[in-house]
């Protein structure tokens, strides 16, 4: 069972139900830039979740067992007063947000499965975190209202649905400095065949700088 050292004591990552091998290289960290974070593809009949950094050139596609995701702390705001905005914590408590539009000091996760046909319909479903706070995914419409895509706090699994070929940004809220480890999987209904195919589990790994 792997295990994450944090504030001198013990992260349990219970999440993980592998080994980590005795020569385990460095994980790469990743902190600004263009990243799809999630990035859904199908290939020699199985689904797959991987990391499409586009930090580099050429891009490169990472397993997430190998990245640490880096949450400066530059993303460091408060939560906007509104009734709307509870599911960040209390107005002005601070709170950690990758936005959804770009800034290219942080890290711009984005959820992705333009490697999918068209038709396939996809479903990514964050089933658990770990973590010393809240993560919570959300857009925001026209008027400035936050639409919740995924919240910790209110419970999990929750799941966000694309479609193939779809690319999409949303920010990533998180509610306290510290590590989060983060289970995510993803389903798939293949419009070629109308077969439904599951991927195995992905961990991220996540750092939040106080």
């Amino acid at each position: 069972m792997r295990r994450l050292l944090l504030c001198g004591g013990v992260l349990a990552a219970t999440l993980l139900t592998t080994a980590l091998p005795a020569q385990a290289a460095a994980p790469v960290v990743l902190g600004a830039g263009h990243v799809d974070v999630v990035d859904v593809s199908y290939e020699d009949g199985a689904l797959e979740i991987g990391v499409h950094d586009e930090t580099v050139e050429p891009d490169v596609e990472r397993d997430p067992d190998d990245v640490v995701l880096l949450v400066k702390k530059a993303a460091r705001t408060t939560v906007p007063s509104g009734s709307g905005w509870s599911f960040l914590g209390t107005t002005g408590a601070p709170v950690w947000i990758l936005p959804e539009i770009q800034n290219e000091e942080l890290l711009w996760p984005g959820l992705s499965a333009e490697e999918m046909e068209p038709g396939d319909a996809v479903t990514l479903k964050v089933e658990k975190v770990i973590g010393p706070g809240r993560l919570a995914l959300f857009t925001e419409d026209a008027t400035g209202t936050p639409q919740v895509l995924v919240n910790s706090g209110d419970g999990l699994p929750d799941a966000l649905a694309l479609t193939g070929g779809e690319h999409r940004h949303a920010s990533w809220a998180f509610q306290k400095a510290g590590v989060y480890l983060i289970k995510v999987r993803a389903a798939a209904t293949l419009a070629a065949s109308g077969d439904t195919v599951v991927s195995e589990p992905a961990v991220y790994k996540v750092v939040v700088q106080p």
